[in-house]
C-alpha cells in the first residue's frame, strides 16, 4: 500500500514538473502591442504581480492586458515611468501561467515610448 501511495505521489510530481516547464519555457506567440498605458499595478493578497493594461481604442473591447514578471525590474521601472503615454510592448503568450508570476498569459518583455498621437474628432 505505501508503495502505491508512493507511486502516485511520484507520479504527480512528475506531471506537475512537466505541467510548469512547459507553461514556464514554451510560448505561444510573441509579437508587439500599441497604445496608451492606462495603467501599472503591483496588486495581489498571496502572490504580489504586477499588471497593467494598454487602451489601443475606444471601447473597452479594445484594451489589452498583460503581466510583467517580477525579475523584469527594468521593464517595470519603464512601465511606471511611462504611464498614460503612448508606448510598444513587446511581449510573449505562454500556454498558461502561475498566480505567482501574473494573471495573465501575456508577459511584457520589452517596451519603448512611442511617438503615436490618437486621432480626435
Amino acid at each position: 500500500m505505501k508503495k502505491i501511495f508512493l507511486g502516485i505521489i511520484l507520479l504527480a510530481g512528475l506531471g506537475f514538473g512537466i505541467y510548469a516547464a512547459v507553461i514556464y519555457s514554451f510560448t505561444y506567440s510573441d509579437g508587439y502591442r500599441a497604445g496608451e498605458l492606462v495603467k501599472i499595478t503591483h496588486k495581489g493578497m498571496i502572490f504580489k504581480t504586477w499588471e497593467g493594461e494598454i487602451s489601443q481604442g475606444v471601447a473597452e473591447a479594445q484594451r489589452f492586458h498583460f503581466s510583467v514578471e517580477p525579475k523584469q525590474l527594468e521593464v517595470i521601472n519603464d512601465l511606471q515611468e511611462l504611464q498614460g503615454k503612448q508606448v510598444k510592448l513587446n511581449y510573449k503568450e505562454r500556454y498558461g501561467t502561475f498566480p505567482w508570476l501574473g494573471e495573465t498569459k501575456y508577459f511584457i518583455t520589452g517596451v519603448e515610448e512611442t511617438n503615436l498621437q490618437r486621432l480626435s474628432n
